[in-house]
């Protein structure tokens, strides 16, 4: 198996199969956000508590690469510091701008790894990342 056929196959996999896709019925920091160029659209939800980011669901619509990144995003992201949350999103970009990038802590990411070769889909990945960084900024602005 070719490693193209692999990423396309987690990448559909996270689509088929969302991971914390959903919405919590607490106190949770929310953000909307979508890319009007092609139409995709996500409602992130994440619960921050002492600067680690507890939980995090999202809800939307869009292509397979969008929904596919936000699965992955909320499933890497638990668990961890908001500062390791903005480390991954900005190694993230890194992946999307074509550099080498290790994700050895949530390999599905490297996944993502071809988008950079299709400008017009990078918004589409980093949709739910934008979200990421949005969240933790306004809670970083509340505190």
């Amino acid at each position: 198996m070719q490693l193209d056929d692999l990423y396309r196959r987690v990448i559909m996999d996270h689509y088929k199969n969302p991971r914390n896709r959903g919405t919590f019925d607490n106190d949770a920091v929310t953000v909307n956000l979508n890319n009007p160029t092609c139409g995709d659209r996500i409602s992130l939800q994440l619960l921050l508590k002492d600067g680690i980011v507890q939980e995090a669901k999202y809800t939307g619509e869009g292509c397979s690469i969008s929904m596919s990144s936000a699965s992955m995003m909320t499933d890497a992201v638990k668990g961890k510091s908001m500062e390791q949350a903005l480390d991954l999103a900005d190694r993230f970009s890194s992946l999307m701008k074509g550099e080498e990038v290790d994700f050895d802590d949530y390999e599905d990411l490297e996944a993502l790894s071809g988008v950079n070769k299709f400008p017009a889909r990078i918004k589409c990945a980093t949709l739910a990342w934008n979200a990421l960084r949005k969240g933790i900024d306004e809670e970083d602005n509340v505190q």
